[in-house]
């Protein structure tokens, strides 16, 4: 344990960066810092996004719903540098005023309809496609329920285990603890549930599983915050198997290279106009 105690003020101020990767884009204020409008191309289906968790999400339920022959599901995926500010853009703000990736505008009904959070993203695509997601009332809520566990537990995986392994600038065991605690306990809820069915919400594949796996998928195939060894991710064997049965979809390995900018040159496709941008790649 570290052998200093932080004993927090009466009023918090933010004197200095809060360190880490990250710390250049981290502000305790909403709004713009700086004036510039979102390219828009020809498809009515604007996104705006990074190829981070949240990300990959939509993309790869934009791609979904085109293996799906939904020709109308066409988009313009731009990238979004998060970490030199382009989320911080007037034009990225007036989409999104928490600025944060993804964001979705929808030009189809010739007024633009603005979507962000992936959750809602991911709700708004399969509503308006009628696809991914079922229409009985109870098998729909099973759904619901593993969409919304997975944007309340997220923060734990993301924002809290990966923020202390990998980002911060230093390493802490009580928060490292404490947050590989919560991922384990909560890959062990998802084992649980697909020792019974084969996908999370039951035997159909829907928007749950592409929100869940973007992060949990990930993490045990080891694309994520290189921890798959530290948190013993062979032992989940029920979401080990999950992962790599939906990690073989062609939707999904095409969604993974859309918006990314590091790893293999194979995997990326910085931006998307059309399906020959990833085809070529």
């Amino acid at each position: 344990m570290s052998d200093t105690t932080y004993t927090p003020p009466k009023v918090w101020t933010m004197e200095a960066p809060s360190g880490g990767e990250f710390a250049n884009i981290n502000r305790p204020i909403a709004g713009f810092t700086h004036v510039k409008d979102l390219p828009v191309g020809k498809h009515p289906l604007q996104l705006y996004s990074l190829a981070t968790p949240n990300g990959v999400k939509v993309t790869v339920m934009l791609e979904e719903l085109l293996a799906l022959g939904h020709k109308e599901a066409e988009y313009d995926a731009w990238l979004i540098r998060i970490t030199e500010g382009d989320q911080f853009s007037s034009g990225f703000v007036e989409v999104n005023p928490n600025s944060k990736i993804p964001a979705l505008v929808d030009n189809s009904s010739g007024t633009p309809l603005r979507v962000f959070e992936s959750a809602s993203i991911l709700l708004y695509l399969a509503d308006k496609f009628d696809a991914l997601l079922p229409k009985a009332i109870a098998d729909r809520t099973e759904v619901m329920n593993w969409l919304f566990w997975q944007m309340g537990s997220a923060p734990y995986l993301g924002g809290g285990f990966g923020h202390f392994y990998a980002y911060a600038p230093e390493k802490l065991e009580y928060p490292i603890n404490r947050f590989t605690m919560e991922v384990k306990r909560e890959l062990d809820v998802l084992d649980r549930a697909l020792a019974e069915r084969p996908y999370i919400a039951g035997d159909e594949y829907s928007i749950a599983d592409i929100a869940i796996w973007a992060w949990y998928g990930s993490l045990v195939l080891g694309h994520l915050y290189d921890a798959a060894e530290f948190l013993s991710v062979h032992e989940y064997t029920h979401v080990q198997r999950w992962a790599k049965d939906i990690a073989k979809r062609p939707a999904v390995i095409r969604g993974r290279k859309v918006n990314r900018t590091w790893g293999e040159e194979t995997d990326q496709v910085p931006e998307r106009h059309n399906a020959a941008d990833v085809d070529e790649n």
